[in-house]
């Protein structure tokens, strides 16, 4: 399991929908995850989809980067990234906490893999800059 390349990882956000990041981000942030999957087309050679995860390699796992081209959706390819993911993390932590932050187009395929929202118990929360 390795990380899309740069130029990958910043194709796959932009055309799935997801924010745009700058390259110096993407190549500060692209190997930093503790897990990473991506899939490439075999005819084309074109990474199609991706998902990472962050996590402290204890118990705490946090599933990031969740995309998958939208010519390519609906083909499983979200499932065989998520399975991957889960099934690395069990590897390594058979009772661990696993979260993520669902946007619409994601829910079917998170619920599927048994995550279910966690309000009101806890509600996330963000921040999108250190300066305040």
């Amino acid at each position: 399991m390795k990380p899309p390349a740069v130029d990958d990882y910043l194709r796959l956000r932009e055309e799935s929908g997801l924010s745009a990041r700058t390259r110096e981000e993407a190549e500060n942030g692209v190997n930093g995850a503790w897990a990473s999957a991506c899939v490439i087309h075999v005819e084309s050679g074109e990474t199609v989809g991706m998902g990472r995860v962050l996590s402290d390699g204890g118990w705490y796992f946090h599933i990031i980067d969740m995309a998958v081209l939208p010519r390519h959706q609906r083909k499983g390819i979200g499932d065989a990234i998520m399975t991957a993911l889960l099934d690395r993390i069990g590897e390594q932590a058979p009772n661990a906490y696993v979260n993520l932050l669902a946007d619409p187009p994601g829910r079917r395929l998170y619920e599927r893999h048994g995550f279910t929202e966690s309000a009101p118990v806890s509600v996330g929360m963000k921040r999108t800059s250190a300066h305040g």
